[in-house]
């Protein structure tokens, strides 16, 4: 089994290409790849297949290290888009994941991706009961935004005084999230310009989150603490979030650091 090692921003992906192919994904082997000392390591496996949709390019899956099934992952949505943008010779496709058919744009060495319009209701996010999705009944009064995967966001005055390694697990475990929840944490610098620490569902600290920046651009534009034009800057580095009426465009690149192939005895085990 053939797979390639990819990041954006250093959020770290397994992309695996399956197309043509039985899906060999399980959650035991998700698990197995995840662990950095055993397996490969990675944030997120993404997996390309065949698209079940006309017109889509491929079919994206996307996995937490610890087997759990995620609905959207904006970095790693960018990543398979470069893989599959250097089998075409133009520069826009769509492609299919649970969270809808998102359209893929190339210009150099940047790749932009439609995440889709946002859930801003409460049941489309999804949380436990009805409450204001701009400012939930938890200490700090977050925001609620739903981009395929829902996200928790809370604006603060510092982002360094933010201890995310405590205050993460805590608050993706919250009973108003059934589905638990991705967690940013932002410090507004500008009208167009937000600093954001992620603690993503599954445990853990990455150093980007796509899905999370449009999230947190759409939670502090609401607010009106932003215009709907920002630059999210992560620990990773920055990415471009435009909240338009068609959906939250994400613009930022998208790293190949080698190919792989996985052993008959790792997966035999």
């Amino acid at each position: 089994m053939r797979f390639r090692k990819m990041h954006g921003l250093g959020n770290d992906f397994v992309v695996i290409d399956a197309r043509g192919a039985r899906n060999p994904v399980t959650r035991g082997l998700v698990r197995a790849l995840g662990d950095r000392r055993r397996g490969v390591g990675f944030d997120q496996l993404v997996l390309i297949g065949d698209p079940t949709v006309p017109g889509a390019a491929a079919r994206l899956g996307f996995w937490n290290a610890d087997g759990s099934e995620a609905g959207a992952c904006g970095n790693g949505t960018r990543c398979a888009a470069r893989v599959l943008f250097e089998e075409v010779a133009h520069d826009r496709l769509t492609v299919e994941t649970a969270a809808g058919l998102l359209e893929c744009t190339r210009a150099g060495d940047l790749f932009r991706v439609n995440m889709g319009p946002p859930a801003l209701d409460w049941q489309a996010i999804p949380l436990a009961y009805p409450c204001d999705t701009r400012a939930l009944p938890i200490e700090g009064s977050p925001a609620a935004v739903g981009m395929g995967n829902p996200h928790c966001v809370f604006v603060v005055p510092d982002i360094g005084a933010v201890d995310l390694e405590r205050e993460g697990p805590r608050i993706e475990t919250h009973p108003l999230f059934p589905e638990r929840t991705n967690v940013e944490f932002v410090q507004v610098l500008a009208h167009d310009r937000i600093r954001m620490r992620v603690w993503e569902r599954g445990g853990l600290i990455t150093p980007a989150c796509g899905s999370g920046a449009c999230a947190a651009a759409v939670a502090t534009a609401r607010a009106g603490l932003t215009g709907c034009e920002v630059r999210v800057i992560l620990d990773g580095g920055p990415l471009d979030i435009e909240w338009t009426p068609g959906g939250v465009w994400m613009t930022g690149p998208a790293a190949h650091v080698f190919d792989g192939e996985l052993s008959a005895e790792f997966l035999e085990a």
